[in-house]
This record gives structure tokens, C-alpha cells and sequence, in this order.
């Protein structure tokens, strides 16, 4: 017979304060809001929306909640990626004007400029001598006959290099309780932003989440993530005295989230620069701690990247997967930058999946990855 459970998660004003050895709990209450979760007697756990092929309840719980996130995204998602990539398809304008009166005797010269605009938005040359090179061996071979056409076969060749290198964009959260997530990246690249919208986001769908402030170097980081906190009503552990470490702080975190059934604990990190060894290796650190108090943790690893860097990221996602394995990219600030077509280029070099950007300063702005949508909007 069928069971129902009533989850009760809580909502944004701090009412008290614990001290746990090291660190320092802030809890934030207010109405409470209600996920129900059905269990049948046989088959998989079967939710409102979506059949998850999982058995257990916690990983249906994480697999329900990877794909409503992805899916009520699409509702708005062309609206917010074609405003959020306006400078970039500004950029790329141009195709049209090169291919609305397109003939065969005009194919190089019209190709020639194609790729400059795509290098002009950061696609790198690898990626943009390979599209093109398609683009020129299909009109040649007659399989091409239109502007029309070509503009299709180079949106498709785009889409193509994103979905075969870079596929699983969904949160892939495991099926222990509290599932772990880190944000790393490099100073000033938007993490604690990130964590505080990905917090809310993950919030509106029901989750638990506590909150690790696990940037012990940099004085406001702590206030910064404590704000978030506040905001989207989430519990946050806190270093108590300065210049603790990383690790025992984020260890600290996950206990209290798997004492207390947490659903999902987001662990910030300090930002370092991927050429600093010693800060590179606590990062490893920060890792194996979190994998002592739940195995398999952390879920997910995600790199923040600033899109306004462009191709200059890659230097950067190369060097942090190396020491901590990533699993993915969350890339910020690409409604001000013409350079989108860094997406493109930083999942072809490494193969590993965007799952969120940002295309806007709003706690909303922070949009989990189609790429679909993506091609659609810089190639309108």
C-alpha cells in the first residue's frame, strides 16, 4: 500500500545559535514548506512528474530533483538565455548578413568571415577550423545549397560538439544522505554567489540544505555566505575562529548534515589560483575529509569559471580537474560578455558537462545548462 511522506523544510529568519567545537551552526526558520514523496509497494520510487529508476528513497529523491530542476528551467529558458547572451549573438549577427545572399562563387570569402566572428566570440581556433572545414567539405560536396541550410548545418555542428562531449548536465547527487557539493574556483570568479543561488534554487524544489563556509582565507567570505543564508533560509556552519582549516570545517558540515538527514550540504571553498600548489593541494584535502564522513562524497565538484575571461579559462578548468577531478562547470557573468563561445570550447577541450550559468545578477539568474536553448540564442 502506498505511503506518503511529509518533508518539513524551513525558511529564512535565524532564531538561534550552537557552537560545535570549531565552528558555529546559524539556523534560519520560517513557514515551513512540504515536498510529498510517494513510495509504491513494487517497481521504483514514482513521483508527481517523473519515474526515477532508482529504488531506494534517497536516490529517488536526488534523481527526482536533478530532473525538475532541468525541467521546470525550460519553461523560461529560451527567454532568459536570449537575453543573457545578447552580446555574443551581437557578435554573431553578422552570419546572417554573410549568408542571406549566399552563392556558390561567394563560399570562401563568406567562410573566411564566419570564422573570424566565430574567433571574435572565443570558440578557439580548434573548434572553429573544425566547423568550418565541415561547413566547406558539405556546401562543396553539394549537400548544402542555401544560406538557410548552412546556417542549420552550423547550429547543429554546434550543438553537436556540446551534447556528445558534454551530455550529463543534470546534478548527479548519488544516493547517500546529505549528497555533497563543492564550489572551487579562482578568486573573484563568483562562488559564493553561485552557492547562494544554486542554495535557492535547489530550495524551491524542496531540498534541505546546509550551508559549509569553507573559505577560511578571505575576512568577508564567511558575512558573504551568512547573507545567502539568510536569504534563502538555509542553516550555515561556520568556522568560529580565523584561519581555521578548510577541511575541518567542511568535515564538520557534512557530520551535522548526515546527523540531522540533511538532503544536501553546499561547501564553499576559498578562491586560489590554479597556479598555487600548496592551495591547490588543500583542495584535495577539503575533498578527502568530506569522503571520510560519507562515502562517495563529494557528489559533484563545480568550477566556477567567468565567462568575461573567454578562452583564458581553460588554462584554469585544466589545472583544477588535474588535482580534484571536476564534474562540472558553473560559468557566471555571460550576460556581460561577447565571448560565449567559450562554452563550446571549454566543454570539446575536457568533457566535462556546463550544468549551470549565469546570466544575471537576480537570485534566479542562475540557470541550469541546455544547450539547445544555448545554440538557439546565440544563433537566433
Amino acid at each position: 500500500m502506498a505511503s506518503s511522506l511529509s518533508r518539513h523544510f524551513s525558511t529564512a529568519s535565524r532564531d538561534s545559535i550552537s557552537t560545535h567545537g570549531s565552528t558555529t551552526v546559524f539556523n534560519h526558520h520560517s513557514p515551513p514548506l512540504f515536498l510529498q514523496v510517494q513510495y509504491p509497494t513494487s517497481g521504483g520510487a514514482q513521483f508527481s512528474k517523473f519515474k526515477c529508476s532508482a529504488a531506494g528513497s534517497e536516490t529517488g529523491f536526488f534523481t527526482k530533483l536533478g530532473r525538475l530542476i532541468k525541467e521546470k528551467a525550460k519553461k523560461d529558458v529560451e527567454k532568459i538565455f536570449s537575453g543573457g547572451f545578447s552580446k555574443t549573438r551581437d557578435n554573431l549577427a553578422v552570419i546572417d548578413e554573410l549568408l542571406l545572399y549566399w552563392n556558390l562563387s561567394d563560399t570562401d570569402r563568406v567562410l573566411d568571415e564566419l570564422e573570424e566572428a566565430l574567433l571574435v566570440s572565443d570558440f578557439g581556433p580548434k573548434i572553429t577550423l573544425k566547423i568550418v572545414e565541415s561547413l566547406r567539405d558539405d556546401i562543396y560536396a553539394g549537400k548544402l545549397k542555401s544560406g538557410t541550410e548552412i546556417k542549420d548545418a552550423l547550429k547543429n555542428s554546434v550543438l553537436d560538439l556540446l551534447t556528445k562531449r558534454g551530455a550529463k548536465t543534470e546534478l548527479k547527487l548519488g544516493f547517500r544522505k546529505p549528497a555533497v557539493i563543492m564550489i572551487v574556483g579562482v578568486n573573484g570568479g563568483g562562488k559564493t554567489t553561485s552557492l547562494g543561488k544554486l542554495a535557492y534554487r535547489l530550495k524551491s524544489e524542496g531540498a534541505s540544505i546546509l550551508m559549509a563556509a569553507g573559505d577560511t582565507f578571505r575576512a568577508a567570505a564567511s558575512d558573504q555566505l551568512e547573507i545567502w543564508a539568510e536569504r534563502t533560509g538555509c542553516e550555515i556552519v561556520s568556522a568560529e575562529k580565523e584561519k581555521a582549516k578548510a577541511s575541518s570545517v567542511l568535515s564538520q558540515a557534512v557530520k551535522k548534515g548526515k546527523e540531522q538527514g540533511v538532503d544536501i550540504v553546499l561547501c564553499d571553498t576559498s578562491g586560489r589560483l590554479h597556479t598555487n600548489y600548496s592551495l591547490m593541494e588543500e583542495l584535495v584535502a577539503c575533498k578527502k575529509a568530506v569522503a571520510k564522513v560519507v562515502q562517495g562524497a563529494p557528489n559533484e565538484i563545480l568550477l566556477v569559471l567567468d565567462g568575461t575571461t573567454g578562452l583564458n579559462m581553460l588554462p584554469q578548468a585544466r589545472e583544477f580537474n588535474e588535482v580534484v577531478g571536476i564534474t562540472g562547470f558553473i560559468l557566471t557573468k555571460l550576460d556581460g560578455s561577447a565571448r560565449g563561445g567559450c562554452v563550446v570550447s571549454v566543454v570539446d577541450e575536457l568533457g566535462i558537462p556546463v550544468k549551470f550559468v549565469g546570466v544575471g545578477e537576480g537570485v534566479e539568474d542562475l540557470q541550469p545548462f541546455d544547450a539547445q536553448a544555448f545554440v538557439n540564442a546565440i544563433f537566433p
